[in-house]
């Protein structure tokens, strides 16, 4: 070969490795562009608990996220705990997903296989676990409910059982702990991190530390009906309704606070000053988080996303003692529906229904490099299974055609809300719909058609009336009857069955779900 040609050569191979160097610099580039993600949803918190959506509890860290992020005033949930966890992961409608995820992949296991870090602490409530469905590392309880001081049988660090100590344990501060444990462990991975933490608080038993308890002493004393109306004035005022919404009633057999015993009222104010600082308490661990991203260097480029999975619950159980304060383990306290009442305010009915109070939950986003406008509020509709759509999305990454279980994956229903974060409007949504047992809806637009179960079906102006008091099915029956029509067929695609009501037969999604409250999967809805 002569001189010239080896030379041109040279410069060829050169020019090879001189491209594959650029392109794995773009590659590495465009790993590092992705935002880290985090999920975090509370347990039974109802829509305007927070400070920043008009509640009395103290939510410093909360509020600051929502200052410089997006608060979210139409979004929905799935009104009960597994079914908001299972469209969460999925995207997909827990009639077609279940308690086991048949047929779907999670957010952890798509996430994976782009390259993402996959983390997650805390309420599993679900078949198998989530080391088992795409998490590499887990800690927390698979069960629905457990005693945060206590803990239970079903808390696991990875597959292995977790004994919970007897002493200087508290399950919110737990999964935050773990939670920083993990991002510490996997730091040097350089890989973005997607951390999913579900805190099991406020879910009933209500429990917290004495101090934080103490923190709140007195301020419910003026009741629910006093706290209601005030609460609904700064709703308004933070310009979180879209609309000049009338406030629900007191509803029937909750007794005015005033007709109370000074005894009764007296604890009834404890059990929402134990509630709060459950709340607080959860601030305060996403402070801890928030200062752990920033000491990585990630404050940036974290999208974070906070929601509950249901709202307010009216359950009172008979297990409450009153002679045992809330921050002992014996102690098993619950709020009930008056209290429930006003955590929903300005809405109707509660956790399980299909009514505003049920299935609206705040929503705040912060990504400071993803969102166009920090400190707006969005009256624009979005739904749980959104989720896994925007992580995709924001991630650049694929929906898997199968599972880890190598099962066939079926279609997503969500939606990215990631044109919202940049400050779009995003086409007119596809219907929504909704069901727990006899509870259903459909939103459609501006319409809603609900049903309790107890009742036929009510029809709703949505931008006139979201506090759902004007029955609107007498004077449109056509548009009630089609929109009924499409939650059936909805419910016969999805569940492969027919709607029965409560003791229905032939849904495969009902079938699952009762046959898996035997475990400990489905403890403590």
């Amino acid at each position: 070969m002569k001189n010239s040609q080896v030379v041109r050569a040279g410069f060829r191979r050169l020019g090879a490795v001189s491209f594959f160097i650029l392109l794995s610099c773009c590659v590495l580039s465009a790993a590092e562009e992705r935002p880290n993600i985090v999920l975090i949803m509370v347990d039974d918190m109802g829509f305007s608990d927070l400070g920043c959506y008009g509640g009395e509890i103290d939510t410093p860290n909360l509020d600051k996220l929502a200052s410089s992020g997006l608060r979210f005033s139409q979004f929905y949930n799935g009104a009960k705990c597994s079914q908001s966890r299972s469209m969460l992961l999925t995207g997909r409608y827990f009639t077609e997903a279940g308690m086991n995820l048949r047929g779907s992949v999670t957010v952890a296991e798509a996430l994976g296989k782009a390259g993402y870090t996959t983390l997650m602490t805390g309420k599993w409530h679900l078949q198998s676990d989530p080391v088992e469905l795409g998490f590499s590392r887990y800690f927390g309880h698979l069960s629905g409910a457990t005693n945060f001081f206590h803990g239970d049988n079903t808390f696991r660090l990875g597959k292995e059982p977790f004994k919970v100590p007897k002493e200087d344990f508290y399950t919110t501060d737990a999964n935050t702990d773990y939670a920083i444990r993990f991002l510490e462990e996997t730091k040097d991975e350089k890989k973005p991190f997607l951390l999913y933490i579900a805190y099991n608080a406020p879910h009933y038993p209500l429990q917290a530390h004495k101090k934080d308890i103490d923190k709140y002493r007195g301020r419910f004393s003026e009741g629910w009906d006093v706290l209601r109306r005030k609460r609904y004035k700064r709703v308004k005022e933070l310009g979180l309704l879209g609309g000049d919404w009338p406030l629900t009633p007191r509803p029937k057999g909750v007794p005015s606070w005033d007709s109370l015993s000074e005894k009764d009222r007296k604890w009834e104010a404890y059990t929402m000053e134990v509630y709060a600082a459950m709340i607080d308490r959860v601030d305060q661990n996403i402070g801890r988080l928030m200062k752990k991203i920033d000491e990585l260097g990630a404050s940036e480029n974290t999208l974070f996303m906070f929601l509950s999975d249901n709202g307010g619950c009216p359950f009172q159980r008979t297990k409450t003692k009153r002679d045992v304060p809330g921050h002992l383990p014996e102690s098993y306290i619950t709020y009930h529906t008056p209290w429930a009442n006003l955590s929903n305010t300005p809405f109707r009915l509660y956790k399980q229904n299909q009514h505003e109070g049920g299935i609206s939950t705040p929503l705040i986003v912060h990504w400071p490099k993803g969102i166009a406008r920090g400190g707006t509020i969005t009256h624009q509709l979005g739904h749980i299974t959104d989720l896994m759509a925007t992580c995709l999305e924001v991630a650049g990454a694929k929906y898997p055609k199968t599972n880890s279980r190598g099962q066939q994956v079926s279609p997503m229903r969500g939606r990215s809300l990631a044109p919202i974060f940049r400050g779009e409007t995003r086409d007119a949504p596809a219907p929504v719909f909704f069901h727990f047992s006899s509870n259903r809806a459909v939103r459609s637009g501006k319409w809603k058609l609900s049903w309790t179960g107890k009742g036929p079906w009510e029809l709703y102006d949505m931008d006139r009336d979201r506090t759902e008091l004007v029955d609107l099915t007498g004077k449109f029956p056509g548009r009630a009857k089609e929109m009924a029509a499409s939650w059936e067929q909805w419910f016969k695609e999805t569940s492969g069955g027919t709607f029965k009501g409560r003791n229905r037969k032939g849904n495969k999604a009902n079938k699952n779900r009762n046959k898996n409250r035997k475990n400990n999967s489905s403890k403590g809805e």
